[in-house]
Formats: C-alpha cells, structure tokens, sequence
C-alpha cells in the first residue's frame, strides 16, 4: 500500500510505526472473511481492510468524522484478521494507533465521554467494583432481565495454599476478576501447589492496563504497567519462574509490556523480563507433569459434556489456540464440538457495553456454536468472554481450571 502522510505524523513514532504497517497490507482481503463485524454488518468500513483505510485517510489528511470513529470504535480488536493476514499485517497495533488519533480529531459526544470515563474509573477500583457488585447481588430479583443478567453470582475461592514449594511463579489479581469470579486464581493456585509449584499473588498488583490503553487513555496504561513491574520486581529478583495469566485477555497486555514501555529508560528492561516471564496458565500446564494431577475427580456437578470457549485474546493474541482443549482430554473430559471457533462472542473488553447491540448479536451466535453438541457446562480461559457468555447462557459457564481443582 503506497502512502503518503502528513509531516505532522510522518516525523513522530507513531505515525511512522503506522506508515509500516499501513504498507505491509496488500489488500487481498482474506481478513474480511473472518472478522467478526464484517461477517454481522457486511460493511467495508466495518472490516479491518476498509478500517485500514480509513486510518490512510486520516494520516494524510488529518481529518476525521464520528461516522469514521463509529467504525473504528467497531472493531472488537479480536485479531482474527491477524490470525488469517498473509501479509503478517499487525493490524492490532495499527487500531489502537488509529482510534488514538481519531480521539483527537474528533471531540466525543459528553455522554460517550462520561461512560468512558466511568468504565475507566469504577472497573478498575476495587473501593467502588466491590460494593456496587455485592449491591447487585442484593437487588438482583428486582432488577430488569438484561441488568440482572450481568451480575455475577457469588462464589467463594475456598483455600489458598500456604507458600512451601522451592518453585514460585506469581499470578496477577486483576481487576474485576478478584470481585466476579474469585475461584479462579485460587483454584489455579492449589493446581500448581499439587504440581509442586507455589502461585504468589502480589497484592500490589492489579489492573493490566488493558482497559485503559484500548479507551485511549494511554497515560493511564503506563501508570498501570509500572504499579505492576514494581509489586512483581522483587519476587522475580528472588527467582520467581514465571507470571502466570489465568485470564488471556491480561495476557496479551502482559505480554505487549515490553514493546510498550520500550523508551522509558526507568522500564525498559523489566518490562522486557516481565514479558518474556509471562504465560498463559494453559501452556504453562502443558509443560509441567499432568499425571501428578490425576486422578481427577471431574467434581463439575455432574456435568458429563464440557464446551470450550477459545478467547480471541487466546487464539488470535497469544497464538495459543488448542492448549486448553489438551489438557481437559488428557485429563479424562468429554469436549463438545462447535463451530466458528474463531469468531469472537462479543465480550472484548468493555465493547459489551459500548456496543451493546452488535456485542448481543454475536453473543446469540457464540452460545449457539457452543451449545450446538448439547454442552452440561462451557468453559473459557478470560473473565471477559465468562462474564458475557454467562448472562444469556442456558448452561453454567466458567473457568476451565476448576475442573482441574480437586475438593
């Protein structure tokens, strides 16, 4: 793709990093044929080729209009076009790149602004999440159908092993998965304790910084990044093997820190240590003895069939596609087929609730695939999809690793 910026984002980083990128597409337009918003709303601009040149236009002329955010603003970010691009185009990048820029040519509607705000300002403060959660929860049989339906039921984390292994791996909190769905880091904790692996969570350490840095709030993203470099500093100093991530979401920000914190002569380099010690708790088991796990009790209430819930963070982000699946076989599980695993159920963050129609419309096509082998429960490696998938599912959802947690 030939193109021709504007000196005022030609000389800067970004825009020369986007220029690469920009040039490296061809135009074959494979990546339509598995985008989520293309398949929904057979639009070009809703696809991540049209999406490419709108980010062109905006880079050569400096304009921008809302109809051009509304498309950009679409786009789920689940990286599917990534997966199929066989131009190896980082298309991810390229939309935080261009949302960041039409955030500047194009002043947000007060409401829109305030949501962002809101989501940027209660997900992330556990002070505010926990209390407004355990109201929900309080209210629940008087809310409406769809809000009833997002909160999260409660359920207790039951025990966490006492630290008494010589190997240490440390296991980021989060933000909303401490409050909605606590079981999970506990249960990847007592896993790894029968593994001979201690899971250390540093109390310090919270919000990824994903959150912030797909809403534009970059300034944000850093703060974030650095909390979690120094809460996770001095146990990686005393030998810490890896980061574990039992949410995939988290872990391709985790991931990204590195590239993100690369010209800040204070982070560079631990952020490029934290990112090459991260992992996705799927592939960190694949590595380890699962015989030492078995054998397992499958204490699932008396589900028989389990689905599987790929995340596009899993599959598309981290190239992770199949490791869960692995284990549950290997572990004695039944898995259900389904269709178009690569398509995104519509979660991405906090686009449920930004675009809450065209978010539902792939909800109802996810639930279906996945419930098409008649499923007694679904599982998903990101609290994100779990959440989302769970407020119209017809079946129980949740953490594939608590079928590996024995009582």
């Amino acid at each position: 793709m030939q193109t021709n910026l504007l000196d005022y984002f030609a000389v800067t980083e970004q825009g020369q990093e986007a220029e690469a990128i920009l040039r490296s597409c061809v135009h074959c337009g494979f990546c339509n044929a598995t985008c989520p918003t293309y398949q929904q709303l057979n639009d070009e601009r809703d696809g991540p080729r049209g999406r490419i040149y709108l980010i062109k236009q905006m880079l050569e002329t400096g304009e921008a209009s809302a109809q051009t955010q509304t498309h950009l603003d679409r786009c789920l970010t689940c990286r599917s076009c990534e997966t199929t691009c066989p131009s190896g185009v980082q298309y991810g990048r390229l939309a935080d790149i261009g949302r960041n820029i039409a955030e500047q040519l194009v002043p947000r509607p007060l409401p829109q602004r305030f949501l962002r705000w809101a989501l940027r300002n209660i997900l992330l403060q556990p002070l505010l999440l926990v209390p407004l959660v355990a109201m929900g929860r309080i209210m629940r049989p008087l809310l409406p159908g769809a809000l009833k339906a997002k909160v999260p039921p409660k359920k207790a984390p039951g025990l966490w092993p006492k630290d008494r292994h010589q190997r240490k791996m440390l296991v980021l909190g989060g933000c909303v998965q401490p409050v909605t769905a606590p079981r999970t880091n506990a249960a990847a904790a007592r896993v790894l304790d029968r593994l001979g692996i201690s899971l250390i969570e540093a109390s310090a350490a919270d919000c990824c910084g994903a959150l912030s840095q797909h809403l534009s709030a970059e300034a944000e993203a850093q703060q974030a990044i650095k909390r979690n470099i120094d809460a996770w500093w001095p146990y990686i100093e005393q030998g810490a093997e890896a980061i574990v991530m039992t949410a995939s979401g988290c872990g391709v920000m985790v991931k990204e820190y590195a590239y993100l914190m690369r010209n800040d002569p204070n982070y560079a380099v631990k952020a490029a240590q934290v990112s090459a010690l991260t992992r996705d708790l799927s592939a960190l088991l694949l590595d380890e003895d699962l015989t030492l796990l078995q054998p397992v009790t499958k204490a699932t209430g008396g589900a028989a069939n389990i689905a599987v819930h790929c995340p596009c963070t899993l599959q598309h982000g981290l190239k992770q596609n199949g490791t869960v699946e692995q284990i549950l076989l290997a572990a004695g599980f039944n898995l259900t087929a389904s269709k178009h695993g690569h398509l995104c159920c519509g979660s991405a963050g906090t686009y449920s609730i930004l675009q809450p129609q065209l978010s539902q419309r792939l909800l109802k096509d996810k639930l279906q695939a996945l419930t098409a082998g008649a499923p007694d429960l679904i599982v998903s490696s990101n609290i994100g999809c779990q959440m989302h998938l769970q407020t119209q599912s017809p079946v129980p959802v949740s953490h594939w690793i608590e079928l590996l947690d024995q009582p």
